[in-house]
């Protein structure tokens, strides 16, 4: 009899009464407890954390920061209730205590009292963090802790960034600020340059007039010097004159009796008195016409140096801007040249308020030395003309006291004149040194605020000034400057799709093992009528096939319509599953019917194996040494790997690999299965009196 045939007729066994009946019912759902059931139960736990109560306390009092409220505890409760992440429940802090640790509340989540305070501190003299509150218990979910803390990073995460942007906004702000002081700063400057410039030019002129102001108050006090000098000589021969001719008067009144023979006696030295008299009032003369001439040109270069400063003065301080110190050098300067001015207009006045007495004095003068003159010509005959001498001799000493007293006069006022002009020329001088210092500094002042100018204009390039909107963008980019930009390839919709890989194929080893509970491994009919040994192990493996192929049908429909599976390729996961239920089959069977009872545990303990090691739920390289070491040789490893690609999407590389490993499998456990057949045609004393029976 044929293989297919010997499956056919173990099958129909089933058949036969209500028992087997509801044997191989159970046998066909009995994956859907291992498989759906299971993975119902925690198909999408992540989209039901709306219903985890959690505790919510705000004692969050705000804070104030740059004449703005800050209410960071309000902003986060009213984000996290808008978010519906969990099912929060604002309660007092002890009641979120008392909550938490009694399981009221799985978790606590807490902004204390200075929680806005210390965020507003960022832009204060001492800054310190703000910080969340997370209280959990694994005692009551040591899960939801997990979760909690994934989920209340993000939270912190918005909250620090939220904060950073108002701080970074601020400080972009202050850039603005800066660039815009500094751009007044520059335009100044360039007005510094302008007056500065405009300044400098100024003070060169102001040190060229003062030049020639110097000229001319040294040819003044030289002027002045050689006229005291010859004011001088004036007043000593005037006062001789005057000594003398008082003396002559004296005499001459005197001896006006004795005229005669005293004249007779004395005329020569009357002739010479007279002629000296006449040569000092014609000395006097000369020295009086250089005073007249000198006076007024003096007067009138002291006036034109000082007009000259006086024009500077107006035009530079008060007309444009210049720094105070230039200004008040020039003022200086001004008013020492008028002071020149004023000391050669009294000079001048002098000689014009002395015109007239001058004039006078040369024409006594004059009159004197025409006479003194004559007097000489005549004092061969003066005893001839001694009355007419005697009035004249009056008259003469009349003059010459004053005469005497003129010149006196003048040469005191002289005197003052020249130690003016000495001081007026002196002080020219300093004021000609100090403003070529002027116009040196000047000089450097407009280099320097060029230098200043461009500068500033540099500075206020380099100082960026950022709009609303760029700095809205900027502040954005500085406060999370590292974005997650996440790619899920082939992303699992739920927490199930993803676990479906894994609890599949245990769903379906289990099938296989209880199947293999209620059919014999090896069909008892061919093992008594001596049938191959091939045709044995395939008429016990056909069978479970046949029942696997109808649990894997029932258990991805009602994973797929009942529950939800999608499949990214769902014809080659249902084909590839077929070849797994075969794989497994086999691998069974051949336990089952190389160790009998003991085969049976063998077949769990590969189970736990096989889970443990395959990689279903964390990957396999944490896991110890030992299932990494034994990952590469048990057939779920590949099937895991398979059905992800096939479930969720992804290259097919993995899903041929895994086929050719459970051919191998497959046709290796057959292979060992027809071996055990044949030994278990040749009867034993164990065989009749087993030591373990199941």
């Amino acid at each position: 009899m044929r293989s297919p045939k010997l499956a056919a007729l173990e099958l129909r066994r089933f058949g036969r009464g209500k028992l087997p009946r509801a044997a191989l019912v159970a046998l066909l759902v009995l994956p859907l407890l291992y498989g759906a059931l299971y993975l119902w139960s925690f198909w999408d736990p992540y989209g039901r954390l709306d219903r985890i109560p959690v505790a919510l306390v705000n004692d969050d009092k705000g804070a104030s920061a740059d004449g703005k409220r800050i209410t960071a505890g309000d902003d986060i409760t009213k984000g996290l209730r808008d978010s519906k992440t969990f099912e929060w429940h604002e309660v007092s802090a002890e009641e979120a205590r008392a909550g938490v640790e009694d399981g009221t509340y799985y978790l606590s989540l807490t902004m204390p009292a200075g929680f806005s305070e210390r965020i507003a501190s960022s832009s204060g003299d001492d800054p310190e963090a703000g910080a969340l509150q997370v209280r959990t218990n694994d005692a009551n979910n040591y899960v939801v802790g997990q979760i909690s803390r994934t989920v209340f990073s993000e939270v912190r995460t918005a909250a620090s960034t939220k904060t950073s942007r108002s701080f970074l906004d601020r400080i972009f702000i202050s850039f603005s600020d800066i660039h815009g002081a500094t751009v007044k700063a520059a335009n100044g400057a360039d007005r510094l340059e302008g007056g500065t410039k405009k300044a400098e030019k100024g003070s060169k002129d102001l040190a060229d007039g003062l030049k020639d102001a110097k000229d001319g108050s040294g040819r003044l006090s030289k002027g002045l010097t050689q006229l005291t000098t010859g004011a001088g000589d004036l007043e000593d021969g005037s006062r001789q004159v005057a000594e003398g001719t008082q003396l002559l008067a004296d005499k001459v009144n005197g001896i006006a009796e004795k005229a005669g023979p005293f004249l007779k006696d004395n005329e020569q030295t009357i002739g010479d008195t007279a002629q000296l008299v006449a040569d000092s009032a014609k000395a006097i003369r000369h020295n009086l016409d250089t005073l007249v001439k000198t006076a007024p040109a003096a007067a009138k270069g002291a006036h034109a140096a000082a007009d000259t400063l006086d024009e500077v003065y107006r035009a530079r301080c008060e007309s444009a801007v210049l720094p105070d110190p230039a200004c008040a050098d020039l003022k200086k300067a001004r008013q020492a040249a008028q002071d020149v001015a004023g000391i050669a207009d009294d000079v001048n006045a002098l000689i014009a308020d002395q015109h007239g007495n001058l004039k006078k004095l040369d024409d006594n003068l004059a009159t004197l030395q025409k006479q003194s003159q004559a007097l000489a010509d005549r004092a061969p005959r003066l005893s001839e003309d001694l009355d007419d001498a005697v009035s004249k001799v009056n008259k003469l000493n009349e003059g010459a006291g004053k005469v005497a007293a003129g010149a006196k006069t003048l040469h005191s006022g002289l005197g003052t004149a020249g130690t003016g002009a000495a001081d007026l020329d002196t002080g020219v001088g300093r004021l000609k040194t100090g403003a070529e210092d002027l116009s040196g500094g000047m000089y450097k002042l407009v280099d320097g605020s060029g230098k200043l100018s461009d500068g500033l204009h540099d500075g206020a390039q380099q100082i960026p000034d950022y709009g609303k909107q760029d700095r809205d963008r900027r502040t954005e980019v500085m406060a999370d400057p590292v974005q997650l930009v996440s790619r899920d390839l082939h992303k699992a919709p739920n927490y199930g799709t993803g676990f479906a890989p894994y609890f599949i194929p245990l769903s379906l080893w289990v099938g296989a093992m209880v199947a293999y509970m209620l059919i014999a491994p090896m069909n008892r009919r061919a093992l008594a009528a001596g049938a191959s040994s091939w045709r044995i192990a395939l008429a016990g493996w056909l069978p479970v096939v046949a029942v696997g192929v109808l649990q894997t049908a029932a258990l991805m429909a009602v994973l797929h319509w009942a529950i939800g599976l999608e499949m990214a390729r769902a014809a080659g996961t249902v084909g590839f599953l077929f070849l797994v239920t075969a794989c497994f089959a086999a691998i069974v069977q051949w336990l089952n019917a190389r160790f009998g009872a003991a085969g049976r545990i063998l077949v769990l303990a590969l189970l736990m194996l096989q889970l443990t090691s395959a990689g279903g739920t964390y990957p396999v390289q944490t896991s110890p040494g030992f299932f990494n070491a034994i990952h590469p040789f048990l057939p779920m490893s590949y099937i895991v790997e398979a059905l992800r690609r096939l479930i969720t999407g992804g290259g097919t590389g993995p899903v041929w690999q895994a086929c050719a490993v459970l051919a191998v499998f497959t046709a290796g456990a057959l292979a060992l299965t027809a071996l055990s057949a044949r030994r278990r045609q040749v009867w034993t004393f164990d065989r009749l009196h087993p030591e373990l029976t199941l």
